[in-house]
């Protein structure tokens, strides 16, 4: 893949959030985790703290989805599983609806966030300065699961292929999206040899519903986007299907991964994985919400495995993993 064969240069995007005070433990293995975490199992995400004094067990639980489209929307969409969720908890669940990534890190960050499903791009951010666990995806019943990154413009504005960008607007969501920002920044440089500023202009949505709407009003001339969430816009008629042109189509990336902060205790992250992977689907608002989207189950992975692919294009495109 050539993006993975050619490196980026660029600023590294930081993510700049205050510290809180760092684990007793000195000489903790932490790769690319914040000082605060250890990873004794090398495992790439924050081990759960071994003093019992440090380990959360609220009586409210805090649940998030990443903010791709409009909160009221998932918030009923999720309340059957959260329902589920507390069935199997034994605690109230509360949905916390977050209006972009950044939030959302800090959110987890500040201990305000125990569970939550982060984007494919600010999954690393949230591992490394939030101490996210990530355990599973939603995939298809059969098994398939992810989502492609497609640049999009509207018929008639005069782009019919990549190179026909140059000179001309492309809209981004925002710095940590992977298929927002990302993927499109490596493809574009390491495949096109487009930049940003010098051979086109770059404007920010803030959501993949902003930029999907954004082009089907010919308010934007093209724009990067996960095609799961315009599928999903298509299957509740917000736009029409022919209200968008697809110019580029990436491989497969991992969609939304789910877990909780690190520092729950262990018997409480074990009910909550026990509820995503025992949920049952069939007749419930998350199903009809995300089978337009083609899914059906929770599926188990790791992120050290699954998230391969989006650090190399971190990597790729200078990005750093730094807390401040």
């Amino acid at each position: 893949m050539k993006i993975l064969t050619k490196l980026l240069s660029g600023a590294a995007l930081t993510l700049s959030m205050t510290l809180a005070a760092p684990l007793a433990a000195e000489d903790c293995p932490r790769g690319d985790l914040d000082k605060r975490f250890c990873d004794v199992d090398g495992d790439l995400v924050a081990d759960t703290p071994t003093d019992p004094a440090d380990q959360l067990d609220p009586d409210t639980l805090i649940f998030a989805y990443t903010p791709v489209e409009d909160p009221a929307v998932y918030k009923a969409a999720w309340s059957d599983f959260l329902t589920h969720l507390e069935a199997e908890t034994g605690k109230k669940v509360v949905f916390f609806p977050v209006q972009n990534n950044a939030a959302q890190i800090e959110a987890m960050r500040s201990g305000r966030l125990h569970i939550a499903g982060f984007n494919t791009g600010s999954n690393p951010l949230a591992v490394n300065c939030a101490g996210f666990n990530p355990f599973t995806i939603m995939a298809s019943k059969d098994g398939n699961f992810g989502y492609e990154m497609e640049i999009i413009t509207y018929p008639g504005s005069g782009i019919e292929k990549v190179e026909d960008i140059k000179g001309k607007q492309l809209a981004f969501t925002s710095p940590t999206s992977n298929s927002g920002f990302k993927a499109p920044s490596a493809i574009l440089k390491g495949d096109f040899d487009l930049l940003p500023e010098r051979d086109f202009e770059p404007v920010y949505s803030g959501k993949h519903d902003n930029s999907i709407l954004g082009v089907a009003n010919k308010d934007y001339l093209a724009a990067s986007i996960a095609n799961s969430v315009k599928s999903r816009m298509i299957s509740r008629d917000v736009i029409k299907e022919d209200d968008v042109v697809t110019i580029y189509k990436s491989q497969t990336f991992p969609t939304t991964g789910f877990g909780t902060v690190y520092n729950l205790k262990p018997e409480l992250k074990e009910k909550i994985r026990n509820a995503f992977f025992n949920f049952e689907w069939e007749g419930t608002t998350l199903q009809a919400e995300f089978e337009k989207s083609n899914e059906g189950q929770f599926l188990e992975m790791t992120y050290q495995e699954f998230w391969d692919v989006i650090r190399k294009i971190d990597a790729a495109n200078g990005v750093s993993y730094a807390c401040e």
